[in-house]
């Protein structure tokens, strides 16, 4: 359900909001401006014919963030510096994700039919601290990264909102499975977000609007990253090989499908807990296994 708070409206994604869509927002000062164009394709183009829209501000640049993006050509495109390459072209953002050769076939013609992927380049960088004047709404852009190098999320000063971005507070847990994401920074993130004193929360996806103080949700959410460090090093009593800890299903816990997807996603996750332990050295890899040290 759409929700309002004054100039700001709250556009709800489809899928409930969870992948591959999000939860956007319209914000309607003298600028107007669409946050993270992936909730409703039809909605979304309704407000641009009918109330218009100025510029699109990325939140990150992942591709259930900007699965609409295509309605808006022509109109500015704001997003952080650190998050812009991804974007340029398909070799860009399968790079950003660390995708090997193989893996990059089949998700090729997703991103084009189901995500409307076409290469864009950055009309305006979005900085760490910024305050943005829309007229009539005032913007404080706070560089959250870990889940991407740009992460930003936004505080909405006149109105007390505080949108989190993909720090979605899901039981899911928090993702940083990108080459450049990173699992301390996310938990400082995360720990960053918490501590700023807003009147609604907004998250990308799940049930996105919240109108009292999450308090209970911001624990169990980043406990997320230790149940995976727990049940990875209990998988690694005996020596594995990475397709058997793919196999093990840590981050999803079941098989799914589309297999690629899924394999891909428990790979990447599971290959950031292993680079911090190995880091700390807890464990151990010898060129085909990983075992506890």
């Amino acid at each position: 359900m759409e929700k309002r708070f004054g100039p700001v409206l709250f556009v709800p994604g489809d899928n409930s909001g969870n992948y591959p869509c999000c939860h956007s927002l319209y914000v309607q000062g003298d600028v107007k401006v669409v946050i993270d164009p992936a909730s409703n394709r039809e909605r979304l183009r309704h407000i641009l014919d009918t109330s218009g829209v100025d510029a699109v501000f990325l939140s990150h640049w992942h591709e259930d963030h900007f699965m609409h993006l295509d309605l808006f050509d022509g109109k500015e495109l704001w997003i952080s510096r650190f998050d812009a390459v991804p974007l340029r072209s398909l070799e860009d953002f399968f790079d950003a994700y660390g995708m090997t050769t193989d893996e990059r076939p089949p998700w090729t013609q997703t991103m084009y039919e189901l995500f409307h992927f076409t290469p864009r380049a950055a009309d305006r960088f979005i900085e760490s601290d910024e305050v943005i004047d829309l007229g009539g709404v005032t913007v404080e852009v706070i560089h959250t990264p870990g889940h991407t190098p740009g992460h930003s999320s936004l505080y909405f000063r006149e109105q007390e909102i505080l949108f989190l971005g993909d720090y979605d507070l899901t039981a899911f847990g928090p993702w940083y499975g990108d080459v450049s994401s990173d699992i301390d920074a996310t938990i400082d993130s995360v720990n960053r977000l918490r501590r700023i004193n807003a009147r609604v929360w907004i998250a990308s996806h799940g049930k996105g609007v919240f109108e009292s103080e999450p308090g209970d949700l911001w624990d169990p959410y980043v406990r997320v990253i230790d149940e995976r460090d727990e049940n990875l090093m209990e998988f690694l009593k005996e020596p594995r090989t990475m397709a058997e800890i793919v196999e093990r299903r840590i981050v999803y816990r079941k098989r799914r499908e589309p297999k690629e997807f899924y394999d891909f996603g428990e790979r990447a996750i599971m290959s950031k807990h292993l680079e911090r332990m190995i880091k700390k050295g807890l464990v151990v890899f010898d060129g085909r296994l990983y075992r506890r040290n």
